[in-house]
């Protein structure tokens, strides 16, 4: 009998790539962001001066003045309309998590009322787009509609393709009437900036004169599931929150460790191939793509880019890989935990400095003094870390990342930092050096870091149990979740070492001669800072009960629940850093402690609110139509007086249903204790997020426990949805 759920032969749908005059398939080269308007579109349109100005504010950031907007405005106009663009829009980033955008059109009418095509200076740098409907944490009132998208012309525009049209996007900030920030990507510039002034301040008393900048990059690991499309829309969870709130594990699940690194399915290669075509057209530069961990999970990573780009790109790359998978007949779960009992996904931020000679800050050298300034940002990022810990926690979390997080599949809430044993030898050994350093030289020597060029990078493994973990020239913060916007994590990351590299320079510049600090110097303060540090680094399995006991011991913070991990963002002396950097005002982090508690609170609900539809309208009645047919099996059996199974069956199938009818009821009870409007109120945001991890989402898996019970008793083909081992093993 053919299964209810099961999904007929799809074909796999095939692509035209990119092809040349010769009509042969053009290289990656060749296309790679043909509908991006970055410096090789400009040159055929701009003066040389123009270029110059450009290529620097595109490298550096900066401002563009009115001027030389209107000619950038007539050169972009002018390339879009060749590209076939009809419209124009200022695409930004809300505190939404996903990406905004409105639309006009180059249509305009000269004195004479003729239609032209015109796109000016003024709309290039500004635009207004309603803003009263997007979160802003109460940091204005809902009648202050305005809002402001201003050009970011550090991040180049691009078209954007759809099957019927294309449009000119300009990737934007986006402020209210007052110039509070209300996206993630104006947290992450000021970071940027703050973190580069540092940066350049700390290589100054180092001897490195010539360095002007400091810029940070970023390689976003980005994970994913893939469902069958007709599976998934049977499913009202999947549906409306990303995640299966109910749903048994299968037969069998990830235990074999065959799907990791295997064969690409060949409806995902195609899926894939459409992908890659689609983001290096807008130069996204995707270099790996695998099968990931869990049945029906996918990885793609970039090559690094300045953590603006980055940021930019990854929301793309979000957006595509939505789009196409459902061309493809998927739908691509972003949820951090889409199914219970396989691992769930993340996005792994990998992090570094590069200044302005291109040399990346850590990356270990080749001399005693290459290398004090590699140990000098490394033990900024530690400083950084150590001190500013429970923000950065903060800063990764969500309801969909606290399913996620120390669950044996992701680095645990405690944060934490992993630097292998070569480095974690050598800190060790300068820690409990002498306290009268006479030569920096000869004590590099000594420790054998006078050359590490390599050494660290081979003597590094991996710890894919640490959120920080030190991974040969870069840090892996690997506990940002796979739906989230790399922006703003990255931009508390960025804090956070400015923070430490500012702690440092205070330090170097208390002992500084004419602006120089001599390399022993350097190493005392450095000693110190390890010793401070030290708590924060830890070699081992992160997922151990030996861990949790230790960082307890250790004084480390520890929130599992992101309602806990959030309230830190209300204490003045935990947000200092943020504040003296010009990151954000207090109002502005008040606000986003707001609009987080509020998005905990809201998706908590959405999920809650499927259980309970689920449970009642889909399960309840399979359940009870079961039981009938059991009761009628007993009764007929009774009449003729035969022995039957079905007598002791039925008694326990009643028995877990009520159990089922008890679990639902009790989570009913509690819901209906926050279910109403007042639970937004900006007073009771804190105390009913709290209500909601303590006492509503423990209810929802005692009902999710006996949910599973049940499907696993009640016969295949009478399950209201697809199962797991429909779900997780229906793409091949």
């Amino acid at each position: 009998m053919k299964d209810s759920f099961s999904n007929s032969a799809v074909n796999i749908r095939k692509i035209q790539r990119p092809q040349n005059a010769d009509g042969k398939q053009s290289r990656i080269a060749d296309y790679f962001a043909s509908n991006v308007f970055d410096l090789r579109a400009m040159v055929k349109r701009l003066s040389s001066q123009d270029l110059d100005v450009m290529a620097k504010v595109m490298k550096l950031g900066g401002k563009i003045d009115a001027h030389l907007a209107e000619r950038i405005a007539a050169a972009a106009r002018e390339w879009a309309m060749e590209m076939g663009a009809t419209h124009y829009c200022h695409w930004f980033q809300p505190q939404t998590g996903a990406t905004a955008e409105k639309h006009d059109a180059f249509l305009w009418f000269d004195k004479q009322g003729n239609p032209i095509e015109r796109f000016t200076g003024p709309e290039l740098l500004q635009s207004e787009p309603d803003a009263s409907s997007f979160p802003s944490g109460g940091i204005r009132s809902t009648f202050e509609a305005r809002g402001y998208t201003g050009w970011d012309p550090s991040s180049p525009m691009f078209i954007m393709e759809t099957e019927n049209g294309k449009t000119l996007y300009i990737p934007s900030v986006f402020i209210s009437y007052h110039g509070d920030a209300l996206d993630f990507k104006t947290p992450l510039l000021r970071s940027n900036k703050a973190l580069s002034e540092e940066a350049v301040k700390t290589l100054h008393f180092l001897g490195e004169k010539k360095v002007h900048y400091v810029s940070t990059s970023v390689g976003p690991e980005q994970e994913f599931f893939i469902v069958d499309k007709e599976l998934a829309r049977k499913r009202i969870d999947l549906k409306f929150s990303g995640r299966t709130v109910f749903g048994r594990r299968p037969p069998k699940g990830q235990e074999l460790e065959d799907h990791y690194f295997g064969q690409i399915p060949s409806r995902v290669q195609a899926f894939f191939n459409e992908l890659e075509v689609e983001l290096y057209k807008l130069g996204v530069p995707i270099k790996t793509r695998h099968n990931e961990v869990a049945p029906g999970q996918f990885e793609i990573a970039p090559i690094f880019e300045s953590s603006n780009i980055s940021a930019d790109h990854n929301q793309l790359a979000m957006k595509y890989i939505k789009s196409i998978a459902i061309k493809h007949g998927f739908i691509a779960l972003m949820h951090e935990k889409p199914f219970a009992g396989v691992n769930g996904s993340g996005k792994h931020v990998n992090w570094s400095m590069q200044d302005s000679t291109g040399r990346n800050l850590l990356d270990p050298g080749a001399t005693p003094h290459e290398n004090l300034v590699f140990l000098t940002f490394l033990c900024s990022v530690l400083l950084g870390i150590h001190d500013n810990a429970d923000v950065l926690r903060a800063s990764i979390a969500t309801a969909g990342n606290d399913h996620r997080l120390g669950a044996n599949e992701a680095p645990p809430a405690i944060i934490s930092a992993f630097l292998g044993n070569t480095l974690d030898k050598i800190l060790n050994s300068l820690e409990s050096g002498s306290g009268d350093i006479i030569n920096a030289e000869k004590i590099m020597i000594d420790l054998g870091i006078s050359h590490l060029q390599g050494v660290a990078k081979d003597n590094t493994d991996r710890n894919r149990t640490s959120p920080f973990a030190f991974t040969g020239n870069k840090f892996e913060f690997r506990a940002v979740g796979s739906s989230a916007s790399i922006s703003y994590p990255t931009a508390i990351l960025n804090a956070a070492v400015c923070d430490g590299l500012s702690k440092i320079n205070k330090r170097l510049e208390a002992r500084a001669q004419n602006g120089r600090v001599s390399d022993n110097i350097i190493l005392r303060v450095l000693k110190d800072v390890i010793k401070e540090t030290k708590k924060i680094r830890f070699e081992g399995n992160g997922y151990s009960q030996e861990w949790l006991d230790e960082a307890k011991q250790r004084g480390l913070s520890n929130f599992p629940m992101t309602p806990d991990s959030l309230a830190v963002l209300a204490d003045e002396k935990k947000i200092q850093f943020l504040i003296q950097a010009n990151i954000f005002t207090s109002e502005d982090i008040a606000s986003r402690l707001a609009i987080q508690q509020e998005r905990y609170i809201k998706q908590s609900l959405i999920e809650i609110n499927c259980a309970l539809e689920m449970a009642q309208t889909q399960v309840m009645p399979v359940c009870l139509n079961y039981l009938e047919k059991l009761m009628d099996n007993v009764k007929l059996a009774k009449e003729l007086s035969i022995p039957s199974p079905a007598i002791k069956f039925a008694e326990e199938f009643g028995k877990e249903f009520n159990h089922f009818f008890s679990a639902l009821n009790s989570l009913k009870l509690q819901y209906d204790k926050i279910s109403n409007e007042e639970c937004y109120e900006h007073s009771k945001l804190n105390s009913t997020a709290v209500f909601i991890g303590q006492h509503i989402l423990p209810k929802l898996v005692e009902l999710r426990n006996t949910v599973d019970l049940l499907e696993g008793i009640v016969p295949h083909n009478l399950w209201p949805y697809p199962k797991y081992s429909e779900l997780l093993f229906g793409i091949d």
